[in-house]
């Protein structure tokens, strides 16, 4: 299935997870994830199955002034 990762297009196969996607991207915690703008919590990365054209982002806090 082809799915957006921070605006990038990315091919994940059939039944991925928000689990999945993180680990594509190799993200590094802290972060947030959102899929079609909506919070996903950590504990429910691994069972929140994506769809075909999702739109997932995973953001970092950015800390300074």
């Amino acid at each position: 299935m082809n799915i957006l990762i921070n605006q990038t297009p990315r091919e994940l196969p059939d039944g991925a997870t928000v689990a999945d996607a993180i680990a594509a991207l190799a993200a590094r915690p802290p972060f947030a994830v959102a899929v079609n703008t909506v919070f996903v919590p950590n504990a429910r990365y691994a069972e929140h199955v994506l769809a075909d054209g999702d739109r997932v982002e995973i953001i970092s806090p950015v800390t300074g002034g």
